[in-house]
This record gives structure tokens, C-alpha cells and sequence, in this order.
């Protein structure tokens, strides 16, 4: 497998899906006794995040993907069996390469997860109308409802990947699949999907902790993406389990290597 050692960064992507996320919805009578104003209420009623957005150094991230380099998501489910978070992390398999490299294995990425969310729209789409006025409605729909942290199509993914994106894993869709395989952007995504953005979806929060393939994902955790799927490493646990998962694959690849020899096959990147 060939290493990825200058870059740092894999950007996870989610797009809600209707039935993917469980939510709730309170409703409160506005003559209601319970809707007297108190500090506790007044604070939700702005907003409140439960779960903080916690930062790392560059220097740190480089440091722990150092730990993970050439890893599976085999080696690093074990691992994660190894320190007691048995099928946590694990996305569904649903969500998939986009393509597969069979040879050098380049689909494959190890990064550090940035989260981007983006949410259906409530606002109405364009009605029919000149091409002038069109391209302005899109132009100011992306500007202002639906910006770009990242999203995911041929020209878009090669932007990101210029600024250190090594992967992109999504909960939702992606366009442009021939090129982006073309591109050798790894992409991991449930299905294929056609439409832009404008009129179908806005840019909810950037590194806020996200739901993608059925597991929590915040801004600094450990992405691991291959053939078998996607799986996310909490940042606390990390280094233990990146240690477990590399005398995995040790043992794996000589044990390999001795069946290669016995079997008469040449040596691939994924035993040297």
C-alpha cells in the first residue's frame, strides 16, 4: 500500500437523510405556565451544543496518523475490539468506495476527520426562468445558504484535495462518480446522485459532531477507509488502538509473505 505522509486531513460529510437520524420535537403552549421565562430556558431557546467541538494541534494529528499509517480497517476493528469498543465505529456497509484500486490500493486513506453537516431545505426551489436570473439564484444560493466546507463532485473534490483532503466519506450522495474515479479522489458514499445543491439542501454547522453510516463522528477523530468500508477511531482512544492494530497487520503480512512464497506468487503492495 503506498503511504500518505504529507497530508492530514479527510473531510466527513453528511447530508440528513429522512429515517437515517432520530430526532425529537417539543411543542409548548405560548399561554402555558411552563413557558415562563427562566435563564435555564432562555438558553436553550438560543441554542445550546451539549457535545464541545474539541481542538488538536497540527503537530498532533500528524503525530497520531503516524501511529495508523498503512492500517486496514480490519486491523484497526481489532484493535478497537482490543480496548473494549466491540462494533463501535464501525460504519454500516453501506457506505462504500466509489471505486476500488485493486493494485496500488490508492482508494484506501487514513486521516483526521473534519465533519461538515448539511440539511434538507425548507425553501422553495427556482421557478422557471431565464438563464441570466438562473445562474444568478444558484450563485447566490451557494453563497449564502450552502457554501462550500465541502461537498462532493469532480471539480469540488480536486479543490479540497489541493488544500490536504485525503478522502471524503459521505452519508448521503455523490455526482460525477466517472471522473472522480478518474481523479483517484477516494470517495466513500451510499449511492450515486445527480443534482447540485441549490434548491435541495443548506450548510447546517462545520465540525460539530455528526451521525454518517450510523456512527458519531466529531471533528478530530481517526478515519480509516479501504475495501471493507469506513471505520472511526475516538481521538481519546486512538493510540492504544493503533497499536494493537499494527501488530495485527504485522503478523498478517509475514504470514502472508510465507504463503506468497509457497504458493509461487510475486509480491504486492499489500504484503510489503
Amino acid at each position: 500500500m503506498e503511504s500518505k505522509k504529507a497530508k492530514i486531513t479527510v473531510v466527513v460529510i453528511l447530508l440528513t437523510l429522512v429515517g437515517l437520524l432520530g430526532c425529537s420535537l417539543f411543542t409548548i403552549a405560548a399561554d402555558s405556565e411552563t413557558a415562563a421565562e427562566t435563564p435555564e430556558i432562555e438558553e436553550l431557546r438560543a441554542g445550546k451544543n451539549f457535545i464541545p467541538t474539541k481542538l488538536y494541534s497540527a503537530e498532533d494529528d500528524r503525530r497520531i496518523l503516524k501511529l495508523f499509517e498503512d492500517l486496514r480497517v480490519a486491523d484497526v476493528s481489532d484493535g478497537m475490539d482490543k480496548v473494549g469498543l466491540t462494533n463501535i465505529g464501525l460504519m454500516s456497509p453501506e457506505i462504500h468506495a466509489a471505486w476500488k484500486d485493486t493494485k496500488h490500493f490508492t482508494h484506501r486513506f487514513i486521516g483526521i476527520a473534519i465533519t461538515v453537516r448539511y440539511v434538507p431545505t425548507n425553501k422553495p426551489p427556482a421557478p422557471q426562468m431565464e438563464t441570466e436570473a438562473f445562474n444568478r439564484w444558484v450563485g447566490q444560493w451557494y453563497s449564502k445558504l450552502s457554501s462550500e466546507p465541502c461537498s462532493i463532485g469532480s471539480n469540488n473534490i480536486m479543490g479540497w484535495m489541493v488544500r490536504g483532503c485525503v478522502g471524503v466519506v459521505t452519508n448521503a450522495t455523490a455526482r460525477d462518480t466517472d471522473e472522480v474515479a478518474a481523479e483517484k479522489a477516494p470517495l466513500y458514499f451510499r449511492k450515486v446522485g445527480r443534482g447540485i445543491r441549490p434548491g435541495r439542501n443548506e450548510i447546517e454547522s462545520v465540525n460539530r459532531p455528526i451521525v454518517c453510516g450510523g456512527v458519531l463522528v466529531e471533528h478530530g477523530d481517526v478515519i480509516v477507509a479501504d475495501g471493507d468500508g469506513v471505520i472511526v477511531v475516538p481521538r481519546a482512544r486512538a493510540e492504544e488502538v493503533a497499536k494493537y492494530a499494527k501488530a495485527t497487520l504485522d503478523s498478517d503480512k509475514a504470514g502472508r509473505r510465507n504463503l506468497y512464497k509457497k504458493l509461487g506468487l510475486p509480491p504486492d503492495d499489500s504484503v510489503k
